[in-house]
């Protein structure tokens, strides 16, 4: 008996060779959809395939785990607004405050929509060169630009997008490519951040409408069909759908889910980015695998076969096994990760809004070295207003940045964790979720102080980070000799910014350093300890 197989009309097999053909491919059968036939993926030719099993393969590029420090630009149409994060969906929201900002000032959603705002979003004044001029003073390592957010706007020039990108209206001009060509004449590695999985959900509050009121069941502009490319199209769900779904949930038809990895790889393929960020864990099974592998790929064509990119995740097991890095909106790990992993986070909301208070240079500093100290990276996110120029508040935060790391970054860039993060009052464990440590509200943490210190190493050099200026000799008590971490024999001591060493004792209780009678530079924010040893 002879069977056909599928694929291979020009041979035919025996029952055994067709059985044996059909269990080597059952693993990757089994990523698929089951209820639908697999999509059209086409990926650029590398290492990698579509799936779970391939991806497991990846390993982290060097540079990553030496960079530690990166800025996001979350930015795009809702900042035309000027007035928070979400604006797109929560303005559908009856009795929200954007909601109720939205109807004071531009009118009722039935009559002025999301898609009425874009056009506003101008970038009269963004200049990405003297940003990333900014950026890179202050010490970033790598530059993330939006990508799109979940309104389903894309900032690129966007082929599967035509109608709704930052080429065809609005700035009418790439920012993501512009973005890019400015971090790589610095030597920033570059990225992108797509938060499109969610959008089909994201914005079904555009296909609502009020439910008392005047204006009581008109429909929201969403609805307008002539808009569906932006709203997206419900048709064929069910009739509550967009009352019913979750903002950041991911059940969409197999016609959006093309539409993501058609858009995703788009992106990619044009601006070969070094990292991209989803919001959220790979999503849609085949299609999200088969993105990670086009980033991979795609860098693998570009640098000789070697893969320099990474993609990060929010999902802590799909990242256990090679395939990505994990991702932590605003958390931050409360021990050492044997993998390098980033905490991303922002100076105030992501998307920008004016009044809003900022971290300080402080909190941000606190929040680097706790980060570093934990085999992490931080990606942190100045919102640019409408018109693309940071404001004076934000200058502050990011010249405190510039100016501290210009004294301290010896102890921050290409360093790795010591035998432990840290010791203080801060180093107790927070929150456990999911038998993971981590503090979810890292901006509510009081700052630190002179009694919480954070370690790094680089060969034979320990930095100690002192959150402060102490009151009298400072005193590390894990690099005493009776500590339990065995530490190695200290052999000088001196502070990053000043130039003499310094008297020390290592004793039974602790390394016990005499300080300068003047303080150092920005030793408010914290010191650098720089500990020789044999």
């Amino acid at each position: 008996m002879t069977t056909e197989v599928k694929g291979h009309s020009s041979m035919t097999l025996n029952r055994r060779e067709a059985l044996k053909l059909i269990a080597a491919a059952a693993p990757a059968l089994a990523l698929r959809p089951s209820s639908a036939q697999s999509p059209n993926l086409p990926l650029t030719a590398g290492p990698f395939q579509g799936t779970a099993q391939s991806l497991q393969a990846y390993r982290f590029p060097a540079w990553f785990t030496d960079a530690k420090f990166g800025i996001w630009s979350h930015w795009g149409p809702q900042s035309s607004v000027e007035y928070g994060d979400w604006y797109a969906r929560n303005m559908y929201m009856q009795g929200s405050s954007q909601y109720n900002y939205h109807v004071e000032t531009y009118g009722h959603p039935s009559k002025v929509g999301f898609k009425d705002l874009v056009p506003q979003f101008k970038a009269a004044r963004w200049d990405p060169e003297h940003l990333m001029d900014l950026y890179a003073k202050a010490g970033a390592k790598y530059f993330f630009s939006m990508g799109v957010h979940h309104d389903n706007f894309d900032m690129w020039n966007s082929k599967f997008q035509p109608r709704w990108n930052a080429a065809a209206i609005g700035p009418k001009r790439d920012i993501v490519g512009l973005y890019a060509a400015a971090a790589r004449k610095r030597g920033l590695r570059f990225g992108v951040s797509e938060h499109l999985s969610n959008s089909y959900a994201w914005l079904a509050p555009s296909h609502l409408s009020d439910t008392t009121g005047p204006l009581a069941g008109v429909p929201y502009d969403g609805s307008d069909p002539a808009y569906a490319d932006l709203y997206h199209d419900y048709t064929g769900q069910p009739a509550d759908y967009a009352k019913t779904t979750q903002a950041m949930g991911r059940n969409a038809p197999a016609k959006w889910k093309q539409q993501y990895f058609n858009r995703i790889k788009d992106l990619i393929d044009q601006h070969t980015p070094d990292l991209l960020y989803t919001d959220g864990g790979i999503p849609f099974d085949e299609y999200g695998y088969s993105t990670v592998a086009e980033v991979y790929n795609v860098s693998a064509a570009k640098h000789n076969g070697k893969v320099e990119s990474l993609y990060f995740s929010k999902t802590a097991d799909q990242c256990a096994i090679g395939t990505c890095a994990l991702d932590r909106e605003r958390g931050v790990l409360d021990a050492i990760s044997p993998s390098p992993w980033q905490t991303d986070t922002c100076i105030g909301d992501w998307h920008y809004k004016r009044g809003v208070a900022y971290k300080s240079p402080k909190k941000v500093i606190d929040l680097l070295v706790d980060i570093v100290s934990k085999n992490g990276n931080l990606l942190l996110n100045f919102p640019l207003p409408n018109s693309g120029e940071l404001d004076y508040a934000e200058r502050v935060t990011l010249d405190g940045i510039t100016a501290w790391m210009a004294i301290n970054s010896e102890g921050i860039y290409a360093t790795r964790p010591w035998k432990i993060f840290g010791e203080g009052p801060s180093t107790k464990v927070v929150v456990k979720a999911n038998g993971k440590e981590f503090d979810p509200n890292e901006g509510k943490k009081p700052d630190l102080t002179a009694t919480d210190v954070r370690f790094t190493t680089k060969g034979s050099t320990l930095y100690a980070f002192v959150q402060g200026w102490p009151k009298g000799p400072a005193i590390i008590e894990s690099l005493g000799t009776a500590s339990p971490q065995n530490p190695p024999k200290v052999t000088g001591v001196s502070i990053l910014g000043h130039s003499e060493s310094l008297k020390f004792t290592q004793e039974s209780a602790g390394l016990k350093i005499t300080m300068p009678s003047t303080p150092t530079p920005l030793a408010d924010i914290g010191i650098t300890l720089k500990i020789a040893t044999a």
